[in-house]
């Protein structure tokens, strides 16, 4: 302890020396070494060479930030891209799926659930005539098959009132609220008001054998055959009766608001302007209402108004016996043949004596079936009505319902050809 007490002193004595001796300088010398003077030299240099860092610090962490805002959103864009792309893509696979799933359902063959109950009314342009009996038996046959427990309503007016007669059954059936009617029109489109009303009330209307010309108030139509077809085999038979030099010729139709009738006739006026059948003159049309007896007398009147007439064509089963009949009975028939449409049944002597030497018809009874077959499917919900639709119908095969081309509008099923009946053929179709 005594030594550093000695180091000590010795200390003190050589710092008071040489104060002593440098004491003149001492003003000077101090300046150099304050801290003050030296402090603000050195703040202002080192403070602005740090504060560039913390604004290259400030500008790294921003731009920084701002690539990362930008990555970010070119990711969410890219994401929202991506997104937007696969739900186009989703949607596009949607639709594809959902247009291949229409497609296949309208390429199904549409097949009947029996054991349903339907109400249905099989309406004929009027009762007591055999082609509509047998579209009955054919009716009949398939509700057998289809298992409908409700009992088919055959209801038809008198001929003499046959228009309004139908009108005034539609009505009824549609207060009554039967599923289906089934109508063989003969009021053109006089019936159309009643017909609307019945869809208009939930009822599937279908026409059968003749249609509503407008196809207003009509779900589909059954057609035995292409109405056009027909003008070109009634003037076959004409020609192959009258032969190669042909002849006068007259029609002997149903009433005058029967469609399928004028559309008949109308395509026999068309065929015949074909120069295969320029030998052929048709002279004139009457009708005689589908009741025998007028048919029968217009015949006659026909055949004293033109003498050189030699063929009466008739397109309805009702016009063509009474013609037949009238010219077996007047014995005129090695003049006057007699040609349409008819039921073998009933034409079976009057072909084999030469009076009716070539008739051609469809089957009635299948007919009824068909038209049956399709209006349960219909009631039933199983066919909706529209074009491209195809059903299986029993016994009868595979049918599509399609545009009605011989119509402005309107939808239809074409049944099939029809026979042409001769000598031949007609005993075995009439039995």
């Amino acid at each position: 302890m005594k030594r550093n007490l000695r180091i000590l002193g010795l200390l003190l004595t050589v710092l008071l020396l040489l104060a002593a001796c440098g004491g003149d300088e001492e003003p000077t010398a101090v300046p150099a070494e304050v801290a003050p003077t030296e402090a603000p030299t050195e703040a202002p240099t080192e403070a602005p060479t740090e504060a560039p860092a913390a604004t290259e610090a400030v500008t790294e962490t921003e731009t920084m930030t701002a690539t990362e805002e930008m990555t970010a959103t070119e990711e969410m864009t890219a994401t929202e891209e991506m997104t937007a792309t696969e739900e186009m893509t989703a949607t596009e696979e949607v639709t594809a799926t959902e247009t291949s799933t229409a497609t296949s359902t309208a390429g199904d063959v549409i097949t009947a659930e029996p054991g349903q109950a339907v109400q249905m009314v099989l309406l004929p342009k009027f009762l007591g005539i055999l082609p509509f009996d047998q579209a009955r038996q054919g009716a009949e046959e398939a509700a057998t098959e289809l298992e409908n427990p409700e009992e088919l309503q055959f209801l038809g007016p008198t001929p003499e009132n046959s228009a309004a007669g139908q009108i005034e059954i539609i009505t009824t059936a549609t207060t009554q609220g039967v599923d289906a009617i089934m109508i063989s029109n003969n009021a053109g489109d006089q019936i159309v008001p009643a017909a609307q009303a019945a869809v208009d009330a939930g009822i599937k209307v279908v026409t059968w054998d003749s249609p509503i010309p407008s196809a207003e108030g009509e779900q589909v139509f059954i057609a035995q055959v292409d109405f056009n077809e027909i003008g070109g085999v009634m003037a076959d038979m004409a020609l192959s009766i009258l032969g190669k030099d042909g002849g006068q010729f007259a029609i002997l139709s149903a009433s005058p608001d029967a469609a399928n009738q004028n559309a008949w006739i109308a395509a026999l006026e068309e065929a015949l302007t074909d120069p295969k059948y320029a030998t052929l003159e048709l002279i004139d049309t009457v009708y005689g209402n589908d009741q025998s007896e007028d048919s029968y007398n217009q015949a006659i009147a026909l055949v004293d108004k033109y003498p050189d007439m030699e063929l009466i064509m008739s397109p309805t089963s009702v016009g063509i016996v009474a013609a037949a009949k009238a010219m077996q009975d007047e014995e005129l028939c090695e003049t006057v043949k007699v040609s349409g449409l008819g039921v073998p049944a009933e034409m079976v002597s009057y072909t084999l004596n030469g009076c009716a030497p070539e008739f051609a018809l469809w089957s009635f009874v299948d007919l009824g079936y068909l038209t049956y077959y399709t209006s349960y499917l219909l009631a039933t919900g199983a066919l909706e009505g529209v074009e491209g639709e195809s059903f299986e119908a029993g016994r009868m095969g595979t049918y599509t319902i399609e545009k009605d081309p011989t119509r402005d509008a309107g939808l239809r099923v074409l049944m099939g050809a029809f026979t042409v009946y001769n000598a031949e053929n007609v005993e075995a179709a009439s039995k």
